[in-house]
């Protein structure tokens, strides 16, 4: 007779996940398996996808004809210079040393352009794959740096594993990935800035209760709590968002936010815990966060400078020897003045950018998804290179996110925003204020040029958001079985079918030639041609 009991009605009334979930759970070796397993998955995964076949197409695409010859430039003169009319066919034919020794006007900081030399410097700026190795290494850290945010968030292996699997599939970040553009540098900084905020919230509520707890007399608190100096992660947060900055300026909202979230999250837990003046206290450690965050991120922004600071021959480089400043300011070096000068100049330059694009999308459109950019494309007549469609073939990189995670990823980040003001979570806020940050500020620029693709910087969090709203559909722990069953069989057909979309989308977000019969069937919105 066997000795093994057989399992109970509750037990075969939980769901396949419930029952796997539970084993894992008792089981500490499996638990780390999976642990260690899940991040490695989504991080090779995104790595394949992105590192295929990456050299192809061999030419500079869209904002290529800047970034890539402006990175070379600067790789080997400490800024960017010029290049001949004509330029793009040269350098992609391998002549990469035409540039001239005047100065260029460009309007992104350098910290970018720098990253993108790295990868040709080491696999030579003839080579296509060495322009983009950089991007689709930083694109693919994105999908592991998004999967420990997750994890830092929530705790749980599943939850970061979905979103980071959404993202290592997604069509915005393969292709955002797979060209030599700034975006993506800019993600993974503001990536890791949320990362460190979040690492320091957990620590510095925990020493802050604890010290608090050290004061109470007769179990009242006291009237002013402890200023905390001692918050690497704070300082971890500034360095990469300044870095965000030194690759984008838009990297200066995203400071902006972490700065207010830090201030209020302070406050609303010296309230909770009792201090007297928590107002003022908060004031007070207010302050300090700003000096251990914005001085930070100061130091990276104006090190990624540091080319154009020590070379003679950069835009605008001497413009302040003929309008030095006087009075308070006269002390500060003429170099830096005519940095701050360079920077006047690059501000009005994009505040008025109102060039008209095709591929041009407001930010109030953002969400409807009306207007997707096509990066490169490229026709092949029947008959010829292998084409056999009697209407020709297409090579294309679309920066289009899965359509259908997209959407739902929206319509997720309202019902957060709404479980947000009915029953506040300090999760949530991470996601909604990045949300915010990486969002809003472009709806004050409605007459600005400026494209769908911007959207990579806001994409993870969307994603963050539209997996909260998964785990509520899933149902919680102590819901009933029946519920929980249902409610998982919905979220595994969502991902099902996610995926199903991902490879039916994954030619058309890494230039594979395919007939334009099968592009057509991709065009589900008048705008999207």
């Amino acid at each position: 007779m066997s000795t093994h009991a057989l399992p109970s009605r509750a037990t075969l009334r939980r769901s396949s996940y419930d029952r796997w979930r539970r084993r894992v759970i008792a089981h500490s070796g499996a638990r780390r398996t999976w642990e260690w397993g899940v991040p490695i998955l989504v991080t090779v995964v995104a790595a394949v996808l992105r590192l295929w076949n990456l050299g192809q197409p061999h030419q500079l695409v869209f904002d290529e004809t800047y970034y890539v010859k402006d990175a070379w430039s600067q790789w080997n003169l400490g800024f960017p210079a010029t290049w001949p009319d004509g330029a793009d066919e040269s350098f992609a034919a391998g002549q990469t040393d035409i540039y001239t020794d005047d100065a260029s006007f460009v309007v992104h900081p350098p910290l970018g352009k720098y990253l993108i030399g790295i990868g040709m410097w080491i696999f030579g700026p003839e080579s296509s794959f060495g322009w983009r190795i950089s991007a689709a290494l930083a694109g693919t850290a994105c999908v592991l740096v998004l999967y420990l945010l997750a994890r830092s968030l929530t705790g749980s292996f599943v939850f970061a594993g979905v979103a980071s699997g959404l993202l290592a599939i997604d069509g915005l970040g393969i292709v955002m990935s797979r060209v030599s553009l700034l975006d993506i540098f800019l993600t993974l900084f503001i990536l890791l800035a949320f990362w460190f905020v979040v690492l320091d919230r957990r620590r510095h509520l925990d020493r802050l209760a604890a010290r608090i707890a050290e004061r109470m007399r007769d179990g009242t608190a006291p009237a002013w709590g402890p200023v905390r100096w001692v918050r690497p992660w704070v300082v971890a947060a500034g360095l990469a968002a300044g870095a965000a900055t030194a690759v984008k300026w838009s990297g200066v909202w995203v400071l902006a936010a972490i700065g207010i979230y830090l201030v209020v999250t302070d406050a609303l837990e010296r309230r909770r815990l009792g201090i007297t003046f928590w107002p003022a206290d908060a004031v007070r450690q207010g302050v300090v966060s700003f000096l251990l965050l914005v001085p930070a991120a100061f130091v990276v922004y104006f090190g990624s400078w540091s080319g154009w600071l020590l070379t003679d021959d950069g835009y605008n480089r001497h413009v302040a020897y003929t309008q030095q400043a006087t009075g308070f300011f006269s002390w500060v070096p003429v170099r830096v003045q005519s940095l701050w000068i360079y920077h006047q100049t690059i501000y009005g330059s994009m505040a008025g950018m109102s060039t008209e694009h095709s591929y041009a999308s407001a930010a109030w459109q953002w969400p409807l998804l009306l207007r997707p950019t096509s990066m490169y494309a490229n026709s092949t007549p029947d008959g010829q290179d292998g084409c056999a469609s009697t209407h020709g073939c297409l090579e294309i990189l679309y920066s289009m996110p899965n359509p259908l995670v997209w959407w739902a990823a929206i319509a997720a980040t309202l019902w957060l925003l709404y479980r947000f003001a009915v029953r506040p979570d300090w999760r949530y806020a991470v996601v909604l204020t990045a949300v915010a940050a990486t969002w809003l500020p472009w709806l004050a620029y409605p007459e600005r040029t400026i494209f769908q693709f911007y959207t990579i910087a806001m994409w993870p969090f969307l994603l963050l958001a539209l997996t909260f709203g998964l785990r509520a559909v899933a149902g919680a722990p102590g819901d009933p079985p029946r519920r929980r069953r249902n409610g998982q069989r919905i979220v595994l057909a969502f991902l099902i079918v996610a995926v199903v979309l991902a490879a039916f989308w994954y030619p058309l977000w890494s230039a594979v030639r395919v007939p334009y019969e099968f592009y057509w069937l991709h065009n589900w919105l008048i705008t999207w041609v």
